[in-house]
Protein backbone atom coordinates (compact mmCIF):
# COMPACT_ATOMS: atom_id res chain seq x y z
CA UNK A 1 0.00 0.00 0.00
CA UNK A 2 1.27 3.72 -1.16
CA UNK A 3 1.52 6.10 1.55
CA UNK A 4 -0.77 9.47 1.12
CA UNK A 5 0.38 12.04 -0.56
CA UNK A 6 3.29 14.33 1.36
CA UNK A 7 5.90 17.16 0.87
CA UNK A 8 9.44 16.26 0.96
CA UNK A 9 12.30 18.28 2.99
CA UNK A 10 15.73 17.95 3.54
CA UNK A 11 17.11 20.05 5.96
CA UNK A 12 21.02 20.39 6.57
CA UNK A 13 21.69 21.90 10.11
CA UNK A 14 19.70 21.08 13.20
CA UNK A 15 18.67 24.60 13.42
CA UNK A 16 17.08 24.57 9.44
CA UNK A 17 15.25 21.31 10.57
CA UNK A 18 13.45 22.87 13.87
CA UNK A 19 12.48 25.89 11.50
CA UNK A 20 10.73 23.46 9.30
CA UNK A 21 9.01 21.58 11.96
CA UNK A 22 7.77 25.16 13.65
CA UNK A 23 6.15 26.89 10.16
CA UNK A 24 5.28 23.49 8.27
CA UNK A 25 1.90 22.07 8.97
CA UNK A 26 1.09 18.45 10.39
CA UNK A 27 4.95 17.73 9.92
CA UNK A 28 7.28 14.68 11.00
CA UNK A 29 10.88 14.42 11.28
CA UNK A 30 12.30 11.14 9.03
CA UNK A 31 15.32 9.10 10.92
CA UNK A 32 15.94 5.86 9.68
CA UNK A 33 12.23 5.08 8.47
CA UNK A 34 11.52 1.46 9.57
CA UNK A 35 8.82 2.90 11.86
CA UNK A 36 7.51 5.66 10.23
CA UNK A 37 7.71 4.54 6.66
CA UNK A 38 5.35 1.62 7.48
CA UNK A 39 3.14 3.67 9.58
CA UNK A 40 2.60 5.93 6.21
CA UNK A 41 2.03 2.39 4.22
CA UNK A 42 -0.63 1.37 6.07
CA UNK A 43 -2.00 4.94 6.30
CA UNK A 44 -1.36 4.58 10.50
CA UNK A 45 0.60 7.87 10.05
CA UNK A 46 -0.15 10.52 7.12
CA UNK A 47 1.84 13.43 7.86
CA UNK A 48 1.48 16.41 5.34
CA UNK A 49 5.36 16.93 5.36
CA UNK A 50 8.16 14.80 6.00
CA UNK A 51 11.35 16.21 7.56
CA UNK A 52 14.47 13.54 6.26
CA UNK A 53 17.55 14.29 8.79
CA UNK A 54 19.39 12.29 6.52
CA UNK A 55 21.77 15.01 5.52
CA UNK A 56 21.67 17.30 8.71
CA UNK A 57 25.32 17.52 9.67
CA UNK A 58 26.61 16.66 13.12
CA UNK A 59 23.67 14.01 14.26
CA UNK A 60 26.17 11.39 13.85
CA UNK A 61 28.90 9.97 15.35
CA UNK A 62 30.30 8.37 18.31
CA UNK A 63 32.69 9.98 20.48
CA UNK A 64 34.17 9.57 24.52
CA UNK A 65 33.93 12.97 26.56
CA UNK A 66 32.96 13.62 30.29
CA UNK A 67 32.79 10.10 31.61
CA UNK A 68 30.09 9.01 28.83
CA UNK A 69 29.81 7.80 25.51
CA UNK A 70 28.27 10.80 23.50
CA UNK A 71 25.75 9.46 20.56
CA UNK A 72 24.26 11.17 17.71
CA UNK A 73 20.97 10.53 16.94
CA UNK A 74 21.69 9.70 13.81
CA UNK A 75 23.61 6.94 14.69
CA UNK A 76 23.16 3.70 12.76
CA UNK A 77 22.48 0.25 14.67
CA UNK A 78 25.11 -0.58 12.87
CA UNK A 79 27.92 1.95 13.98
CA UNK A 80 26.39 1.53 17.81
CA UNK A 81 27.22 -2.59 17.15
CA UNK A 82 30.79 -2.25 15.51
CA UNK A 83 31.54 0.83 18.01
CA UNK A 84 35.06 -0.01 19.15
CA UNK A 85 34.73 2.74 21.94
CA UNK A 86 31.29 1.16 22.91
CA UNK A 87 32.57 -2.12 22.92
CA UNK A 88 35.21 -1.63 25.25
CA UNK A 89 33.41 0.74 27.40
CA UNK A 90 30.02 -0.28 27.52
CA UNK A 91 29.51 -3.69 25.20
CA UNK A 92 26.15 -4.15 26.56
CA UNK A 93 25.19 -1.59 24.23
CA UNK A 94 26.49 -2.80 21.17
CA UNK A 95 25.38 -6.41 22.21
CA UNK A 96 22.01 -4.99 22.36
CA UNK A 97 22.25 -3.46 18.73
CA UNK A 98 23.21 -6.40 17.35
CA UNK A 99 20.18 -7.98 17.83
CA UNK A 100 17.87 -5.56 16.72
CA UNK A 101 16.08 -6.52 13.48
CA UNK A 102 18.06 -7.91 10.95
CA UNK A 103 21.31 -6.26 9.09
CA UNK A 104 18.99 -4.28 6.96
CA UNK A 105 17.23 -2.58 9.83
CA UNK A 106 20.87 -2.31 11.75
CA UNK A 107 22.40 -0.74 8.20
CA UNK A 108 19.37 1.99 8.14
CA UNK A 109 17.61 2.20 11.39
CA UNK A 110 19.42 4.84 13.91
CA UNK A 111 19.19 4.76 17.54
CA UNK A 112 17.31 7.99 17.86
CA UNK A 113 14.97 6.98 15.60
CA UNK A 114 14.51 3.61 17.76
CA UNK A 115 14.52 5.77 21.42
CA UNK A 116 12.59 8.82 20.47
CA UNK A 117 9.30 6.24 18.43
CA UNK A 118 9.84 3.96 21.84
CA UNK A 119 8.16 0.90 20.35
CA UNK A 120 6.94 -0.85 23.16
CA UNK A 121 8.74 -4.25 22.00
CA UNK A 122 11.97 -2.51 21.00
CA UNK A 123 14.94 -3.65 22.52
CA UNK A 124 17.51 -0.63 23.09
CA UNK A 125 14.89 0.78 25.83
CA UNK A 126 15.77 -1.99 28.42
CA UNK A 127 19.41 -1.17 28.42
CA UNK A 128 18.77 2.64 27.87
CA UNK A 129 16.79 1.97 31.61
CA UNK A 130 19.33 -0.03 33.44
CA UNK A 131 22.79 1.95 32.56
CA UNK A 132 20.91 5.41 32.67
CA UNK A 133 21.07 7.14 29.41
CA UNK A 134 20.40 10.34 29.10
CA UNK A 135 18.83 12.54 25.88
CA UNK A 136 19.91 16.04 24.45
CA UNK A 137 16.93 17.73 22.93
CA UNK A 138 17.02 20.70 20.86
CA UNK A 139 14.40 23.24 20.31
CA UNK A 140 13.79 26.87 19.35
CA UNK A 141 14.72 27.52 22.79
CA UNK A 142 17.73 25.38 23.03
CA UNK A 143 18.69 22.60 24.49
CA UNK A 144 17.66 20.68 27.34
CA UNK A 145 18.66 17.33 29.52
CA UNK A 146 16.02 14.36 30.21
CA UNK A 147 17.31 11.21 32.25
CA UNK A 148 15.65 7.99 31.03
CA UNK A 149 13.20 8.05 34.20
CA UNK A 150 11.61 10.71 32.25
CA UNK A 151 11.84 9.49 29.14
CA UNK A 152 9.42 6.90 28.63
CA UNK A 153 5.86 7.76 29.23
CA UNK A 154 3.88 5.46 27.65
CA UNK A 155 2.86 3.81 24.46
CA UNK A 156 5.16 5.03 21.57
CA UNK A 157 5.58 8.49 23.75
CA UNK A 158 8.44 10.09 25.07
CA UNK A 159 9.27 13.18 26.42
CA UNK A 160 10.40 14.69 23.79
CA UNK A 161 8.21 17.71 22.69
CA UNK A 162 6.36 18.06 19.26
CA UNK A 163 8.64 20.87 18.78
CA UNK A 164 11.99 19.37 19.86
CA UNK A 165 14.47 17.17 17.93
CA UNK A 166 16.27 14.31 19.56
CA UNK A 167 19.79 15.15 18.93
CA UNK A 168 22.47 12.98 21.41
CA UNK A 169 22.27 10.25 23.59
CA UNK A 170 24.51 9.93 26.38
CA UNK A 171 25.48 6.57 27.76
CA UNK A 172 27.33 6.65 31.06
CA UNK A 173 31.02 4.54 30.77
CA UNK A 174 30.22 1.74 33.51
CA UNK A 175 32.25 1.91 36.86
CA UNK A 176 34.86 -0.37 37.95
CA UNK A 177 33.49 -4.22 39.37
CA UNK A 178 30.47 -3.40 37.05
CA UNK A 179 28.91 -6.00 34.62
CA UNK A 180 25.70 -5.72 32.44
CA UNK A 181 24.03 -8.01 30.17
CA UNK A 182 21.00 -7.72 27.60
CA UNK A 183 19.10 -10.90 27.05
CA UNK A 184 15.72 -11.37 24.83
CA UNK A 185 12.82 -13.85 23.85
CA UNK A 186 12.56 -12.52 20.08
CA UNK A 187 9.71 -12.76 18.12
CA UNK A 188 10.36 -15.54 15.22
CA UNK A 189 9.65 -13.57 12.31
CA UNK A 190 10.48 -9.74 13.41
CA UNK A 191 12.95 -10.32 16.28
CA UNK A 192 11.11 -7.52 18.80
CA UNK A 193 11.31 -8.73 22.30
CA UNK A 194 8.41 -10.53 23.43
CA UNK A 195 10.20 -9.91 26.04
CA UNK A 196 14.00 -8.42 27.04
CA UNK A 197 15.40 -7.90 30.07
CA UNK A 198 18.61 -5.93 30.60
CA UNK A 199 20.88 -6.12 33.79
CA UNK A 200 23.50 -4.04 35.87
CA UNK A 201 25.21 -4.61 38.78
CA UNK A 202 28.22 -2.79 40.54
CA UNK A 203 29.76 -4.99 43.04
CA UNK A 204 32.25 -3.56 45.54
CA UNK A 205 36.07 -5.01 46.46
CA UNK A 206 34.10 -7.53 49.14
CA UNK A 207 31.31 -8.66 46.50
CA UNK A 208 28.59 -6.43 47.62
CA UNK A 209 26.20 -4.80 45.42
CA UNK A 210 26.31 -1.26 45.53
CA UNK A 211 24.13 -0.30 42.24
CA UNK A 212 21.90 -2.42 40.19
CA UNK A 213 19.95 -1.56 37.33
CA UNK A 214 17.19 -3.44 35.62
CA UNK A 215 15.24 -2.56 32.68
CA UNK A 216 11.90 -4.65 30.70
CA UNK A 217 10.83 -4.22 27.48
CA UNK A 218 8.11 -6.11 25.18
CA UNK A 219 5.73 -7.17 28.19
CA UNK A 220 4.39 -3.81 28.68
CA UNK A 221 2.95 -1.21 27.06
CA UNK A 222 6.32 0.86 27.64
CA UNK A 223 9.36 -0.06 28.87
CA UNK A 224 10.00 -0.08 32.28
CA UNK A 225 12.65 -0.14 35.46
CA UNK A 226 11.98 -3.08 37.15
CA UNK A 227 12.80 -1.60 40.88
CA UNK A 228 11.50 -4.57 43.06
CA UNK A 229 13.78 -6.22 41.73
CA UNK A 230 16.72 -3.45 42.08
CA UNK A 231 15.85 -3.50 45.77
CA UNK A 232 16.45 -7.13 45.78
CA UNK A 233 19.71 -6.98 45.04
CA UNK A 234 21.20 -3.64 46.38
CA UNK A 235 23.32 -4.10 49.47
CA UNK A 236 23.48 -7.88 49.12
CA UNK A 237 26.16 -10.54 47.89
CA UNK A 238 24.36 -11.57 44.83
CA UNK A 239 24.23 -15.28 45.36
CA UNK A 240 21.97 -17.70 43.34
CA UNK A 241 19.18 -17.84 46.01
CA UNK A 242 19.37 -13.61 45.98
CA UNK A 243 19.33 -13.41 42.45
CA UNK A 244 16.09 -16.00 42.39
CA UNK A 245 13.98 -13.55 45.07
CA UNK A 246 14.92 -10.61 43.52
CA UNK A 247 14.12 -11.83 39.48
CA UNK A 248 10.82 -12.79 40.77
CA UNK A 249 9.98 -9.25 41.42
CA UNK A 250 10.52 -8.22 37.33
CA UNK A 251 6.71 -8.51 36.40
CA UNK A 252 5.91 -6.20 39.78
CA UNK A 253 4.34 -2.55 38.80
CA UNK A 254 4.36 -4.05 34.78
CA UNK A 255 0.78 -3.41 32.82
CA UNK A 256 1.68 -6.80 31.14
CA UNK A 257 -0.51 -7.20 27.87
CA UNK A 258 -1.55 -10.38 26.38
CA UNK A 259 -1.35 -10.60 22.24
CA UNK A 260 -1.24 -13.57 19.86
CA UNK A 261 2.42 -14.04 21.57
CA UNK A 262 1.33 -15.01 25.28
CA UNK A 263 -0.97 -14.83 27.62
CA UNK A 264 -0.30 -12.52 30.85
CA UNK A 265 0.70 -15.38 33.24
CA UNK A 266 3.18 -16.61 30.02
CA UNK A 267 5.12 -13.23 29.52
CA UNK A 268 5.17 -12.35 33.42
CA UNK A 269 6.95 -15.49 33.62
CA UNK A 270 9.32 -14.12 30.49
CA UNK A 271 9.82 -11.70 32.54
CA UNK A 272 10.96 -13.53 35.91
CA UNK A 273 13.26 -15.73 33.91
CA UNK A 274 14.70 -13.30 31.77
CA UNK A 275 15.79 -11.07 34.51
CA UNK A 276 17.44 -14.35 36.25
CA UNK A 277 19.53 -15.22 33.77
CA UNK A 278 20.45 -11.46 32.30
CA UNK A 279 20.87 -10.91 36.43
CA UNK A 280 23.79 -14.05 35.90
CA UNK A 281 25.53 -13.25 32.89
CA UNK A 282 25.62 -9.36 34.71
CA UNK A 283 27.20 -10.75 37.94
CA UNK A 284 29.69 -12.90 36.15
CA UNK A 285 30.77 -10.27 33.98
CA UNK A 286 31.19 -8.19 36.76
CA UNK A 287 33.32 -10.75 38.81
CA UNK A 288 35.51 -10.66 35.49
Amino acid sequence: MYPAAFEYHAPKTVKDALKLMDKLDDAKFLAGGHSLVPMMKLRLAQPKNLIDLGKVSGLSGIKEEKGAIAVGAMTTHWEVESSSVIKSKVPVVSETAAVIGDPAVRNKGTIGGSLAHADPASDMPATAIALGFEFVCEGAKGKRTVKVDGWFQGLMTTALKDNELLTQIRIPVLPAGSGAAYLKFPHPASRFAIVGVCAAVTLDKNGTCTKAGVGVTGAGTVAVRAKGVEAGLVGKQLDAATIEAAAQKAADGIDVQADLQGSVEYKSHLCRVFARRALEAALKRAQG
